[in-house]
């Protein structure tokens, strides 16, 4: 028995802690409980794990659940010691604890401070709910780190059916270990409202904005372009950090080539690192994060619509949150607003990574967008190399395993960037020579390739030589062989087919149908196939030369030395040429364009017309 307590004035209600016996209740007062068992003539309450009583069905005005949280009024001690309650509904009212600590609230446990074998009271937010065949299990965070919280009714029974994803609670319990990992094991769970639920959450909030921010840093390479678009790279590792820390998945998409492989790679050894430091379970890097590669160069609604598809039944299955998207080499195009307004429909935030020429409209679809354009500059300066900086920002201890990857990133993409260089010989201050880097950019586009839809993570992270392995050193040359027997087998059956036609803008045009004069389905596909023949070109010719690999409905192009933009011409066709369904889009002098079948003669034509009329010895930049 505990001392009795001065009473506030109003109303109050009480809170009895493990310690009380029925010496600490008295008729008339009303106290905080919550349902453990229902009969067809009332349910039982539990005022704490010792005391409990009756509340009779015909003081009920609507049914409760087993784990619901109500307020009783003791009506009656009965000399057997069982109680006869009835419900009460109380507003303004005052609390007190009645226990070890009578009268005080109770003291709270940081979850990142919780030890095997305490008896805690942790204030959090539910992050997750799962039920499983035994307890109803809970994921909790506060700021300082998360736990899971068990809370047991009956075998595959939902304890705590109130309590749902969002919620602020509060939780007592004994931590103890399951399968290496803390739990709490409820004693009690209470929702709280209003100010202590918004005093949660403004601690949750504000301990995950400190954790979560990145630290201060330099570019790798002396850059103003990067130092630009530092501020920009912070808040999207802000986000991701703050995804990791709230149990959230992550799920990341890139294009399926040397350049987009960089970018993801480089972003999830960032994020697993991530996980290793702030997490406890050790698989959770493999439910919390997701890489695939995408063909097309936007985020197409078949893409989306799968993704989405998979976190929604994460959501069902598992009580898996809802993931942040990070679109990387891909993005920033009007292709991809469809499939962001799909995400924004189930309130999934999307930031986006990446250097092909952007819509004015992404802007106000994602929640950050990181693109040279948007500070002065142009595609040269590649996703992956903005991706390495946005890793370091993730998680700076990554950086030693990641310096070479910029310059394999540029090589891909054939950047002629200022900072291209600069990556070079940081590359070659850890052993990569210039020879090396080409031959690791080349083996990824060809495993790019036979890798399909798959994230290829050990094969891509042996190439691009960011594990621990032993493959690396026979694994590139033997896939750069291979990638130069394909092309060399291509070339063979292309070259014949390859159109020349002197424009009067003094460019070279040179065309290849690619449906017809190459090999189909095997690598390189249609746009490298176009590439390969347009370096070919380049070399022949003094002046500009411009390449189109075309098929029954769409071409590829591929300009050097001629002042195209391939954004804004795939905006005139589509004005100019009625029911072609032109669409497309890419970089300045490096794109493609898609069309129905039944006009490709006039999107061609009328291509190859704003191509003569394009400036020679330039190159948009």
């Amino acid at each position: 028995m505990t001392d009795k307590i001065e009473e506030p004035e109003g109303p109050v209600l009480y809170h009895l802690d493990e310690t009380c016996d029925l010496d600490d209740v008295e008729v008339g007062h009303a106290y905080s409980g919550y349902v453990n068992g229902v009969a067809d003539y009332g349910v039982f309450v539990s005022l704490n794990d010792s005391i409990s009583g009756l509340v009779h069905e015909s003081n009920l005005a609507s049914p409760l659940e087993v784990g619901e949280d109500v307020k009783v009024r003791v009506e009656e001690i009965r000399d057997d010691g069982n109680l006869s309650l009835t419900p009460v509904h109380m507003h303004d009212y005052d609390e007190v604890y009645i226990g070890e600590h009578d009268g005080e609230e109770p003291t709270r446990t940081p979850v990142g401070e919780v030890i095997e074998g305490d008896e805690v009271i942790v204030e959090a937010e539910i992050l997750s709910v799962r039920q499983t065949a035994g307890p109803t299990l809970f994921t909790l965070a506060d700021g300082t780190g998360n736990i899971e919280c068990a809370a047991f009714v009956g075998a595959g029974e939902r304890a705590y059916p109130e309590a749902e994803e969002g919620d602020a609670v509060r939780v007592r319990g004994e931590v103890e270990t399951r399968e290496g990992d803390l739990q709490l094991e409820a004693d009690t769970l209470e929702l709280l409202e209003d100010e202590d639920a918004q005093e949660v959450r403004d601690r949750l909030s504000d301990a995950l904005d400190e954790r979560a921010e990145p630290p201060e840093l330099e570019p790798l390479v002396d850059s103003d372009r990067l130092r630009a678009l530092y501020p920009r790279l912070r808040r999207v590792a802000r986000g991701i950090r703050r995804a990791v820390m709230k149990d959230r998945p992550v799920v990341v998409r890139h294009h399926a080539d040397a350049d987009g492989m960089a970018s993801g790679v480089a972003v999830e050894r960032a994020v697993f690192s991530l996980f290793e430091e702030i997490v406890d379970d050790p698989e959770a890097r493999y439910h919390r994060f997701n890489r695939m590669p995408s063909r097309a160069p936007f985020y197409e609604m078949e893409d989306v619509t799968r993704d989405l598809n998979y976190a929604l039944k994460d959501v069902e299955r598992h009580g898996h949150p809802k993931p942040v998207v990070l679109m990387l080499d891909n993005g920033s195009t009007e292709d991809d607003a469809d499939a962001y307004r799909t995400l924004d429909a189930y309130n999934i935030p999307v930031y986006v990574v990446d250097h092909h020429s952007p819509d004015d409209e992404i802007e106000s679809l994602v929640q950050e967008h990181v693109n040279p354009y948007l500070e002065g500059g142009d595609y040269s300066l590649t996703s992956g190399m903005l991706c390495v900086e946005l890793a370091r920002l993730i998680e700076p201890s990554v950086e030693d395993d990641l310096l070479h990857v910029p310059a394999v990133a540029g090589k891909g993409d054939h950047s002629e960037a200022s900072e291209m260089e600069a990556y070079v010989e940081l590359a070659r201050e850890q052993g990569y020579d210039e020879e090396h880097i080409d031959d690791v950019a080349d083996a990824l586009d060809y495993e790019s390739y036979q890798l399909k839809y798959d994230d290829g993570r050990h094969i891509i992270n042996h190439i691009l030589d960011v594990e621990e392995n032993d493959a690396h050193e026979e694994l590139v040359p033997h896939l750069k062989s291979l990638a130069e027997e394909a092309f060399e087998r291509q070339m063979d059956a292309a070259r014949a087919h390859v159109d020349e036609v002197d424009l009067p803008n003094g460019a070279t045009l040179c065309t290849l149908d690619v449906e017809n004069y190459t090999h189909k389905f095997t690598f390189p596909g249609p746009g490298k196939t176009t590439g390969r023949v347009h370096d070919g070109k380049v070399e022949d010719h003094d002046g500009g030369v411009v390449t189109v690999g075309y098929g029954p409905d769409f071409c590829v192009i591929r300009a050097e030395g001629v002042g195209i933009n391939i954004p804004d011409i795939v905006e005139e066709l589509q004005e100019e040429i009625e029911g072609a369904g032109v669409d497309g889009g890419g970089h300045l002098v490096v794109g493609s364009i898609k069309f129905v079948q039944g006009r490709r003669d006039d999107v061609l034509e009328t291509l190859y017309s704003k191509i003569a009329e394009a400036p020679v010895g330039t190159e948009q930049g």
